[in-house]
């Protein structure tokens, strides 16, 4: 019997799992992940790398994968009958999942819940029947998820749990000027996303470098990122004369985003973690006109997109959306953060302090699942 099924679907996910992986120690483990899971231990039954899709047209430009490697996951449970699940976001595959699972009698906890706060708060129902517990990494989640009838703690969040560099070093390490202004580029954990923002975020910043002699910049890719779309990004950079970094995809990776001081970054998590690390977020969201309609149709309350936005109730953070996104509008939000920086650094320990004292959620995680892994359980 096999201990553990683990499922990621997206770079994040894979990261925080790999962490809980880690934390819980000797434990057999088989799912859905990339490389930061395969390095902890797990046995990769689906690769995430083949299923990175964002928004209605991408996904169902690859429906078959995602079919595909549903029923493999699917049928490597039915067969090793593993004592739990560890199921991180990925909240359309998952919620599928979760409720064959807990049918099954497999005990399901979920790790960063969807967030309905912002849109179809009508999952919750559904999942208050087919998830045991739920790790929430957002202050207000726990309160949220409890009154729907689902047993959610708290256990911070993942972004506070990487190892960072100290601003020198993590300069030296990227080979940036040493008294310049720095700019991390951020285009994304998604092929499509890479491909879509990449070359107008390149285009903003060749405009600031006109207007401001010292600032240097490095392109960050993310791991679960496949080989053609990093090579095209490895292309795009030297011809822009603009360096490459690739982020180490195992789970003890250590950040360079202390190096920075500001970053244009797609959507997501990479916009906490650089306010987190004091590089002043620009945030880009650039999809289809299908998904921007299905968005538009399904959003619910919030009027923001950032996380370090929704945190503070308040947009302090540059949003620039769909059309928004041109390099010249690009490039002014960039000046203003090298221009404001004082301002927006109050905002990124305001930030830090909505979640409060710092915590290490895979160990919050590791112990809320272990008891499900005895063989008494």
């Amino acid at each position: 019997m096999t201990d553990l099924l683990v499922v990621a679907g997206e770079a994040s996910g894979d990261r925080a799992a790999a962490h809980v992986m880690s934390a819980l120690g000797n434990v057999a483990a088989f799912g859905l992940g990339g490389p930061a899971l395969a390095a902890a231990g797990m046995e990769v039954v689906a690769d995430l790398r083949t299923l990175t899709a964002l928004g209605v047209g991408e996904v169902i430009a690859r429906a078959g994968p995602i079919a595909l490697a549903h029923a493999r996951i699917a049928s490597a449970a039915r067969k090793r009958k593993p004592r739990a699940a560890l199921l991180v976001n990925y909240s359309e595959f998952n919620s599928h999942l979760a409720k064959s699972l807990h049918s099954s009698g497999v005990r399901v906890l979920w790790y960063v819940a969807p967030q309905v706060w912002a849109w179809r708060p009508g999952r919750m129902a559904t999942l208050r029947r087919s998830v045991d517990r739920m790790a929430v990494i957002l202050p207000f989640e726990e309160e949220l998820w409890r009154s729907a009838g689902v047993d959610a703690h708290y256990v911070g969040h993942p972004a506070r749990e990487t190892t960072t560099m100290d601003r020198d070093t993590a300069r030296r390490a990227l080979g940036l000027t040493p008294y310049a202004s720095a700019l991390a580029i951020m285009p994304g954990s998604r092929p499509h996303e890479v491909v879509a923002l990449l070359p107008t975020m390149l285009d903003a910043y060749e405009l600031v470098r006109k207007e401001r002699a010292s600032v240097d910049a490095r392109i960050l890719l993310a791991p679960s990122l496949d080989a053609r779309t990093r090579a095209w990004a490895l292309e795009l950079g030297a011809s822009r004369n603009v360096g490459v970094f690739l982020v180490d995809a195992h789970a003890g990776a250590i950040s360079v985003l202390e190096a920075f001081d500001a970053a244009l970054t797609a959507s997501g998590t990479a916009a906490l973690e650089s306010t987190l690390a004091r590089a002043i977020p620009i945030v880009v969201y650039r999809t289809g006109l299908l998904t921007e309609l299905a968005a538009r149709a399904l959003l619910g309350s919030t009027p923001r997109i950032a996380l370090p936005n929704i945190l503070l109730g308040q947009t302090v953070f540059p949003e620039l959306l769909q059309r928004d996104v041109r390099p010249r509008r690009l490039a002014e939000a960039l000046g203003k953060a090298f221009d404001e920086r004082t301002r927006f650094l109050k905002a990124c320990d305001d930030v830090e302090a909505t979640l409060g004292p710092r915590r290490f959620p895979s160990r919050e995680v590791a112990r809320m699942i272990e008891p499900w892994l005895k063989k008494t359980a």
